[in-house]
C-alpha cells in the first residue's frame, strides 16, 4: 500500500468539514488516526491525495461518501446489555412511573439516539417483552447518522462479541444461532423503527417529538461544548415534560445545560426535563 501523506492544512479542512456537517470534533492529536482510517478509502478508490478525497465527499450528490466518512472517524463500539444497570433502571423504575401517569393516554415511547448497529434498542425491546409488554404498550425509535450501521441494525445479524453479555434465556428465546452468527427474531426486529438522523440537524430532530425517555449514551464525547449544547437542546425538545434523558455513565451534563434536573434512581444518574 502506497503511503499518501495528509498535510496539516488538508487535515484541518477535513476536520472542519466533519464538524460543520455533524458537530463531531476531532482534535489535533487524532490526525494520525484520521490519516490511517481514510488511507484505506483512498487506496480502495485509487485516489492520489486526501484533497481529491475531500472534494469527492463534498460533491457526492447522494451523501453516501459523507456517511462513509462518518463511519471511518467514529467508533461504533456497542453490544447487547451494555451498562445494564441503566437499562434495569429504565425497566424497573422509570417505565412503571411513566405508565402510572399515562394510564389512559399514549404508549410508552423511547428513543435510542445514535443507536449504532442496533444492540441498544433491541435490548430495550427484549427487556420490555420479558415484562409481557407488546408493541401496543410501547414504541421504540432508533436513529444514527450512518447509513452503514443502520443497514446492519436492520439486518440484525450479530457475532459472538455483540451477544457475549446476553443472559442465556434471552439468547435462546430471541436469537437463532447459525454458525458464528446470531440472528435476532423477527418479532424483536419489527418492534424497532430505524431512521437516519443527524443530532445537530434541526429538521431531522424536529421529526421526533413526544418521547418519554431518550437514550443518548457515549455520544456527547464526540462533541465540543457548543455542539453538545445544541444536541442536548434538541433532545430536550423531543421529550415530553418530565421526560428522561439517559447518557453514558461516564458522561455528564455539568456545564452543558441546566434545563434538566439530575436525580439518582437505583444508583443511576438520570436527567429529567423540567
Amino acid at each position: 500500500m502506497l503511503n499518501i501523506p495528509l498535510s496539516d492544512t488538508t487535515f484541518k479542512n477535513i476536520r472542519d468539514y466533519i464538524y460543520e456537517k455533524s458537530g463531531i470534533y476531532i482534535s489535533d492529536t487524532k490526525k494520525y488516526l484520521i490519516e490511517n482510517r481514510l488511507s484505506r478509502i483512498l487506496h480502495e478508490k485509487k485516489m492520489n491525495s486526501f484533497e481529491e478525497y475531500l472534494k469527492t465527499v463534498k460533491f457526492n450528490s447522494n451523501g453516501s461518501e459523507l456517511s462513509r466518512l462518518f463511519d471511518a472517524v467514529t467508533t461504533n463500539e456497542t453490544y447487547f446489555f451494555r451498562e445494564e444497570h441503566q437499562l434495569t433502571t429504565l425497566i424497573d423504575h422509570i417505565i412503571p412511573s411513566v405508565m402510572q401517569g399515562n394510564k389512559n393516554s399514549h404508549k410508552f415511547k423511547v428513543w435510542s439516539a445514535a443507536c449504532s448497529t442496533g444492540e441498544e434498542p433491541y435490548t430495550i425491546a427484549m427487556m420490555l417483552m420479558e415484562k409481557r409488554l407488546t408493541t401496543k404498550d410501547f414504541e421504540i425509535k432508533a436513529s444514527d447518522i450512518s447509513d452503514g450501521v443502520l443497514s446492519s441494525a436492520k439486518k440484525a445479524v450479530y457475532n459472538s462479541y455483540s451477544v457475549r453479555n446476553i443472559p442465556g434465556h434471552y439468547l435462546n428465546k430471541y436469537f437463532d444461532s447459525k454458525g458464528d452468527n446470531f440472528n435476532l427474531s423477527s418479532r424483536v426486529k419489527s418492534s424497532v423503527n430505524f431512521r437516519k438522523i443527524n443530532l445537530i440537524d434541526d429538521r431531522g430532530m424536529n421529526s421526533i417529538r413526544g418521547m418519554d425517555v431518550i437514550f443518548c449514551r457515549n455520544v456527547l464525547i464526540y462533541f465540543d461544548n457548543k455542539a453538545k449544547q445544541k444536541v442536548v437542546s434538541n433532545l430536550y425538545d423531543s421529550l415530553i415534560p418530565g421526560g428522561y434523558l439517559i447518557i453514558g455513565s461516564s458522561e455528564s451534563l455539568h456545564n452543558v445545560t441546566r434545563a434538566f434536573r439530575p436525580s439518582i434512581l437505583n444508583k443511576v444518574i438520570v436527567y429529567q426535563k423540567v
